[in-house]
């Protein structure tokens, strides 16, 4: 659905040094019905649709807690980046370490000394949740877990993970090994947005290495046709914790349930929250990457107009049924004066829905505007006067 069509453009108005267009999509209605997110039996939670980025729900997001297992998302995200850059490839062989293949907790069940492909290290990470592989792999690409250790702190720290702290790879306990729903959650959506060669790993439901056939721990796997990834976590004292994401009909939610009482209760809370992210709400593309929402004027430019709109694919989470009523106002700078530089942040527009703002964005150019000749500046100059 575009919420800025070419008669609302042609209506745009001049207004000072504003350029405002208002626009209202629809017709009087009852307003959307969603009810509150159901209660969830967790220390904490967070629900997030995958393409807006916007928040469903959620429970002390920001609550630092002990992640278990779910360390091994970011333990994952550096090893495809690795495979990625070509420090590692698919079928180079690696041998464990004494400290990997002696690795408590889950394991893969390496051996000492007889090399493993990373390949089968990296699905015997993900499905069977290997300590033993993470530790292999993390000695491949930074000499020690310890030093991986760092690596996956300054990585956590770039993407945003403002409140999450690695000791290892794997997930074993540590006073200082912690993280939270919300950094988890951005977390997992890299991985599916940067490597989508990888992720369909995330939905296999066994693997089998040295003869020993393991079922991936993620119960909705089986649960839910919708439901493809993503991993699971336990250890005493952080709970059964899983993340998790479905994809429907074009849309995909991501939901973070953490220390549930036990595999069962994981399970089933995460599925309420995929569930009601699903039912309550759509998440429209309003606009596409590079679209052109208006025309604005340029002063002093090769160009009288610029194209302004967003970068990238535009998604809004909406209440089911309520687009329609969403209202759009665009505002841009004016005067806009050359050079303008692609990309150039030249206005925004905010959306509201009944009266109440949903968000404001940024709006860029979308090409790059030259200066005018000397008489080309110079008759703008004068027409600036008497603007």
């Amino acid at each position: 659905m575009m919420l800025l069509n070419n008669p609302i453009r042609r209506a745009l108005l001049q207004l000072g040094a504003l350029c405002v267009l208002t626009t209202s999509l629809t017709a009087v209605a009852a307003p959307p019905f969603v009810p509150p997110a159901p209660a969830i039996a967790g220390k904490a939670y967070i629900l997030n649709d995958f393409y807006s980025g916007n928040t469903l729900a959620s429970v002390d997001p920001d609550k630092r807690v002990e992640p278990a297992s779910l360390t091994k998302l970011m333990t994952a995200y550096l090893t495809f980046h690795a495979v990625r850059e070509g420090k590692l490839k698919l079928d180079q062989t690696l041998i464990p370490s004494p400290k990997a293949w002696k690795a408590e907790g889950s394991r893969m069940f390496v051996e000492p000394n007889k090399p493993v492909r990373v390949d089968d290290l990296i699905k015997g990470m993900i499905v069977q949740s290997g300590n033993d592989a993470c530790i292999t792999l993390a000695e491949a690409i930074a000499g020690s877990e310890e030093t991986f250790a760092h690596l996956m702190n300054d990585t956590a720290q770039k993407l945003g993970m403002k409140n999450t702290h690695y000791m290892n790879a794997t997930g074993l306990p540590d006073p200082n090994h912690y993280t939270t729903a919300r950094d988890l959650s951005i977390l997992a959506a890299r991985i599916i947005r940067e490597f989508p060669e990888f992720f369909p790993i995330y939905s296999m439901k066994e693997f089998t290495y040295h003869g020993i056939k393991q079922p991936n721990r993620n119960l909705l796997l089986w649960r839910s046709p919708d439901v493809d990834g993503m991993k699971t976590g336990h250890t005493d004292s952080a709970g059964f914790c899983q993340v998790s994401t479905m994809h429907r009909e074009g849309r995909r939610v991501l939901s973070v349930v953490l220390g549930t009482a036990n595999e069962e209760a994981r399970a089933t809370e995460s599925l309420k929250l995929l569930n009601y992210g699903m039912q309550f709400f759509d998440t429209p593309k309003l606009y596409s990457k590079g679209q052109a929402l208006q025309s604005v004027k340029v002063w002093k430019g090769s160009d009288a107009t610029v194209p302004v709109g967003f970068l990238q694919d535009f998604y809004m989470t909406l209440p089911k049924g309520a687009a329609k009523r969403v209202q759009a106002q665009l505002v841009t700078q004016q005067p806009l004066i050359a050079p303008v530089t692609g990309g150039q942040k030249v206005g925004q527009v905010t959306f509201k829905l009944d009266g109440q703002t949903l968000g404001t964005y940024p709006i860029v150019a979308l090409k790059q505007v030259s200066q005018a000749g000397v008489f080309g500046r110079m008759s703008d100059t004068v027409k600036l006067w008497f603007e």
